[in-house]
């Protein structure tokens, strides 16, 4: 192996060590500052009807998340329960069903957004703005990466 290889290898390897332990210790240190009784799925799903406002199926949300149908069926259940989500049936195709967020959904979005924002804050600040600023194309392109038609969600 060439040492230009060698070094590509560790430069990999490093990285994406760092990415797997930042992601774990970012979503750890999220979850316990989130609103009793929400987890760090539910907070995602509500942001993304949040700032997605037309209805999604099931599926589609799942899709999206890069997890499987079951496992979402299983979170909006949870947020339906909440009051946080609308489920109805598709008037065009009665097999499917639409999610919409609901006034408490966003009531519990901004709840959340309010607990973590203040963490996320910090962390920007204590790296420091340009330099935060700077990792967000280069995580953005390395993202862009691994949603690719081989990640096997098509």
């Amino acid at each position: 192996m060439s040492d230009d290889a060698s070094s590509a290898d560790q430069l990999a390897v490093a990285l994406f060590s760092e990415m797997l332990t930042a992601d774990q210790l970012v979503r750890a240190r999220l979850s316990r500052a989130l609103p009793k009784g929400m987890e760090l799925s539910h907070f995602a799903v509500l942001n993304h009807l949040a700032q997605h406002p037309e209805e999604r199926t099931p599926t589609e949300l799942a899709r999206t998340f890069h997890v499987t149908r079951g496992a979402m069926t299983n979170t909006l259940t949870k947020l339906e329960w909440a009051g946080h989500v609308h489920i109805r049936p598709d008037w065009d195709d009665a097999r499917r069903k639409r999610v919409g967020i609901s006034s408490s959904g966003k009531a519990a979005r901004e709840a959340a957004l309010a607990a973590i924002r203040p963490i996320l804050t910090q962390a920007v600040r204590d790296v420091g703005e340009e330099r935060t600023r700077a990792a967000i194309p280069v995580l953005r392109e390395m993202r862009m990466k691994f949603a690719g038609p081989d990640d096997g969600s098509e």
